[in-house]
């Protein structure tokens, strides 16, 4: 792993430690440290993950305003708009790591588990995303979700030319991590 991206992860990690243990040290959640970031940002990574109110970066990270770059999405499936925001922290914004962040109890995961193989009548692109990975023997929704990362991962090299480009000159590099609700700890998955 680069140096920067590894630097990141660490501070990320030792974040969620400090979110797990309950001993945030965050200070700069307020509007002065807002008002510091008014021309512009520098955060330390991209986290690509699931619009459930539970999947809080910031919080998880033990991070505040400036810190991260969130892309969210339902299920985090990788459509245009996500993969642009990506691309754009990558290029732009000089980002060292994506993490693509997947999570216990998603919506999404149980939906497209309930209805596979039927055709999905609603939510036709996130189902039909999670059906390119599941079959009759995928068990448990939460195992999807932790396999599901991996497809993204592979996702966003494979669909954009800026970041295979940056991968390759290691300009940066993705992880992939899974939150358990039930500890409040993320799971780097190899």
């Amino acid at each position: 792993m680069i140096e920067q991206a590894k630097k990141a992860l660490d501070i990320l990690l030792e974040g969620n430690n400090r979110f797990v243990n309950g001993e945030s040290t965050v200070t700069n959640r307020c509007v002065e440290t807002l008002k510091s970031h008014k021309n512009g940002q520098s955060p330390i990574a991209c986290i690509v993950t699931c619009s459930d109110s539970r999947v809080i970066p910031e919080l998880i990270f033990d991070k505040g305003f400036g810190e991260l770059f969130v892309v969210r999405c339902a299920g985090a499936v990788i459509g245009e708009n996500i993969l642009e925001s990506v691309e754009y922290a990558v290029e732009h914004l000089h980002v060292p790591l994506v993490m693509v962040l997947s999570h216990d109890d998603c919506g999404v995961m149980k939906a497209a588990k309930e209805m596979y193989p039927k055709e999905p009548e609603h939510l036709k692109l996130l189902i039909r995303s999670v059906y390119e990975i599941i079959d009759s023997e995928t068990e448990c929704y939460n195992e999807l979700a932790r396999d599901y990362t991996l497809t993204k991962k592979r996702k966003l090299l494979k669909r954009s030319e800026i970041l295979r480009q940056a991968y390759h000159d290691k300009k940066f590099e993705i992880v992939r991590g899974y939150l358990c609700f039930d500890s409040g700890e993320v799971k780097i998955l190899n």
